[in-house]
């Protein structure tokens, strides 16, 4: 019996044990759904504290579900461990770890190289191999497939399969979770591709597209976040000039929305946010170059949305000016630090980069958010405020909006107690009383 019929035999019967490299926002509501489909699952992660809250059925993660977390903990199914010796016994290991750029805004995939060597030392004849992680086009069969069959002396497509899936988190969506969103998967090989997208037709609720490579599938993820990227950056430059012309381009964007072909609604912001939007683009340029190829609309969509933090800045400036006061002193009162609404992800978060911008010019800067109360900023732990108060606010010389939170910040207190408040997120759109409110 071929290795395709044997895999695709345990994987209908449940007898496969999937491993999951990286517990964060991706790998463990993966590994959660996984166990709950009847598959055992053990997670990988060099965080003990990750390991060790997993373990005890803790969760950390809020698209997750604690009770359900708990649950298949308790009953064997899921489990968590820092030592990738445990690799010999799984048949499938998937890679979710972070990539991120580096200082110089390049792809920095030290995580995925690292853990592909980990996994490497002890993977076995007839396991599969799939890529989760975003990357740039090329990385599944230029970097892992090679190092796979260098420290293993396997052969790719012989005696292992190799795939890319790109991840489709979206934190904080109430409507699309791991279990019911549309999967990719691009196999080195069509057997790859029918086997590991197999799983994933047991596993998950959403449709399940067959790619017909690795390349495909890794661009087409890149394509998804570089789309939002650039119409982003559309809104952002066209928010820039509505200013200067005195157009509200929020009641713009109503009206434009309207139509119901033709047109998708982007909304601005003080910047991009996550994991996913404001850097996917940075991977594809800078593989671009490998063809001697400049992405220019792309590479302009992110200079207009690098600089958003800024601008936010230059524009709060010019709305003290008005009041006779300066930046330098001014008490900034931010709200939200999240990079969206509703979660408690700050990766990324434009919000922080306008703090440091305020800070900059000497501003006096505290800041609420209901769902982090401290972040982490080059080793620095930075605390907010435990609530927020009718005092504080009208402490503040202005108030910044930069998440749009929908729970557990009461918008009518803020326009009530506020001296003046610049709104980035439309977030205050229901307050009717409007007369210290600007938007971005």
């Amino acid at each position: 019996m071929s290795m395709k019929d044997v895999l695709l035999k345990k994987i209908n019967r449940r007898e496969i044990i999937v491993g999951v490299v990286g517990l964060g926002y991706v790998g463990l509501p993966l590994a959660v759904e996984k166990a709950k489909a009847g598959y055992k699952t053990i997670g990988f992660d060099v965080q003990v504290s990750k390991v060790e809250m997993v373990n005890r059925g803790i969760n950390y993660i809020g698209d997750v579900v604690d009770s359900e977390l708990k649950e298949l903990v308790e009953n064997g199914m899921l489990s968590a461990t820092c030592d990738f010796s445990f690799i010999k016994g799984v048949d499938l290991v998937a890679i979710a770890v972070p990539t991120p750029l580096d200082e110089y805004q390049q792809p920095d995939i030290s995580y995925v190289r690292d853990s592909t060597i980990a996994i490497a030392q002890y993977l076995q004849k007839g396991s599969m191999v799939v890529l989760e992680s975003t990357t740039y086009p090329g990385t599944t069969e230029e970097l892992i497939l090679p190092l796979l069959e260098q420290h293993t002396g396997l052969k790719c497509g012989e005696d292992f399969y190799l795939a890319f899936s790109p991840e489709r988190v979206d934190p904080g969506n109430l409507v699309y979770k791991t279990k019911n969103t549309p999967k990719v998967v691009g196999g080195v090989g069509q057997d790859a591709t029918e086997v590991i997208a197999g799983i994933y037709r047991n596993v998950l609720e959403g449709e399940v597209f067959e790619a017909s490579s690795p390349k495909i599938a890794e661009m087409e993820k890149i394509l998804e976040n570089t789309y939002r990227n650039v119409n982003i950056g559309l809104i952002n430059e066209l928010t820039m000039l509505c200013n200067k012309m005195n157009i509200n381009i929020w009641e713009v964007i109503e009206a434009a929305k309207t139509k119901p072909f033709g047109f998708t609604p982007f909304y601005p912001g003080p910047g991009l946010g996550g994991h996913c939007i404001p850097l996917d683009p940075y991977y594809l340029s800078w593989k671009a170059r490998e063809y001697g190829f400049h992405t220019s609309m792309i590479e302009a969509s992110m200079m207009v949305n690098d600089r958003m933090p800024e601008y936010t800045v230059e524009r709060v400036g010019k709305i003290l000016n008005r009041f006779k006061k300066a930046l330098n002193g001014s008490k900034v009162l931010i709200l939200g630090i999240a990079y969206k609404g509703d979660i408690d992800d700050y990766r990324e978060s434009p919000a922080i980069r306008v703090i440091n911008q305020f800070v900059k010019f000497g501003s006096i800067v505290e800041y609420y958010d209901p769902y982090i109360k401290e972040y982490q900023e080059r080793g620095e732990s930075i605390k907010g405020l435990p609530e927020l108060t009718a005092e504080k606010l009208k402490q503040a010389d202005i108030v910044v909006i930069t998440t749009n939170h929908t729970k557990g910040i009461d918008y009518h207190l803020i326009q009530e107690n506020a001296n003046y408040i610049f709104d980035t997120k439309n977030a205050m759109k229901s307050v009717k009383n409007r007369n210290n409110i600007e938007l971005l």
